[in-house]
């Protein structure tokens, strides 16, 4: 076994050990489902969540009293690294809506939606983006109209990129809900379902011929209050811990399998010596490089949270992390296994179609860089840098 096919390395502050080899029985007696012929990738997806729930390995770090088993964080990343490095489909990608709902949802909203979101009886998506507000949530015009007599709100607006629309039944959505008042104060989040009349859901076809993404349209939707999360102007601060959460390695499994196809790539230039030129040896070098900072980061953001700290925007050095060692792994392997390319129907080529939209989904290469900017170095605007000179 070689160090890319080795766990990462967390300690054992908690049992972490135990708790890998329970996964690892519980697997070897419940083996990952062959996709049925004809099934959408999000139906496999949802009967893995199923089967993943049914052995207690969802909603780890979910207190109990909502389904969850009451761990830490660190145990669900233990357990998301496993599945990864078991080349198993990961957990349910659900743990940053439960934050946002353990944070900000009323007790009688956790109790009802939180057991449901975990056992998959309610799959949930995420309404944040839009046509013309993606990264910039704050410029976002769906608008919530609060009734008169103060029980609902009528709701119109377009969002884009929601994941799997058309197999949900929630969405947390955002809207803004007065006109008046600035940005991120008038964002407010709703628990919507989406057999509401006036809920339109269209998948759009992605390149590799997935339609994950989707529009989905809002027209005179009424949405009761106690449909509401939180309270009105806080969706800023719920999409926040939100897409913090979301732009982080650590509970993806991404990190273990891009440590597998590294080493693949490692066997195929030791098999091939000589054969392949000084530059795609140094190609792989890089992604080795990246790979390695990648777990360095994570074991850095592992620390954090057995620290108690909660996702910041220091997650945005993660995400623009990510997304080049994703891409350039994914460009390099197509460059090391050219079969891969030429079949143009291979699962690395798969992955490297899915990779182009790394720098785009939550949240662009440009917002993370203004966030780091920003947040982090505490850099000037150019407007500041202009007033000062």
């Amino acid at each position: 076994m070689s160090e890319n096919d080795m766990p990462l390395d967390f300690g054992d502050p908690a049992g972490l050990e135990a708790l890998r080899e329970e996964l690892r029985a519980w697997l070897a007696e419940h083996p990952v489902p062959e996709r049925r012929p004809g099934e959408e990738p999000a139906e496999f997806l949802h009967r893995w969540h199923r089967l993943l729930h049914s052995g207690g390995w969802v909603g780890l770090d979910v207190p109990e009293e909502y389904g969850g088993r009451g761990l830490t964080a660190l145990h669900q990343v233990a357990i998301s690294d496993e599945l990864g490095t078991c080349r198993a489909p990961g957990v349910p990608r659900i743990g940053y809506l439960a934050h946002a709902l353990l944070e900000f949802a009323s007790p009688e909203q956790r109790t009802r939606l939180l057991p449901r979101m975990l056992t998959g009886d309610d799959v949930w998506c995420q309404g944040f983006s839009e046509p013309g507000a993606g990264s910039d949530l704050a410029g976002m015009t769906t608008y919530a109209r609060r009734s008169d007599d103060g029980r609902h709100y009528v709701v119109n607006g377009q969002k884009l990129w929601t994941s799997y629309a058309q197999h949900s039944d929630y969405c947390l959505l955002l809207a803004r809900t007065d006109r008046h008042t600035p940005a991120h104060s008038s964002i407010t989040a709703f628990a919507l379902p989406l057999d509401r009349a006036g809920v339109t859901v269209r998948p759009l076809k992605a390149a590799n011929r997935d339609d994950e993404f989707c529009e989905l349209f809002l027209d005179d939707v009424t949405i009761g209050t106690d449909e509401r999360i939180g309270a009105e102007g806080d969706g800023w601060r719920l999409a926040m811990t939100t897409v913090n959460y979301e732009r982080n390695a650590l509970d993806t499994g991404h990190l273990p399998k891009y440590g597998l196809l590294l080493e693949h790539l490692r066997q195929e230039l030791r098999e091939r010596r000589g054969e392949l030129d000084d530059g795609l040896v140094s190609a792989v070098g890089r992604c080795v490089v990246d790979y390695q900072v990648l777990v360095a980061h994570a074991r850095r953001r592992t620390a954090e949270r057995l620290a108690g700290r909660t996702a910041g925007p220091e997650s945005s050095v993660d995400k623009l992390l990510m997304t080049r060692a994703e891409q350039r792994l994914y460009e390099t392997a197509l460059r090391v296994l050219p079969d891969e390319l030429a079949l143009a129907g291979g699962a690395v080529y798969g992955e490297y179609l899915y990779s182009r939209a790394a720098s785009v989904y939550g949240g662009t290469s440009q917002i993370q860089r203004n966030i780091i900017a920003k947040r982090l170095l505490r850099l000037p605007s150019a407007s500041q840098s202009s007033r000062t000179s």
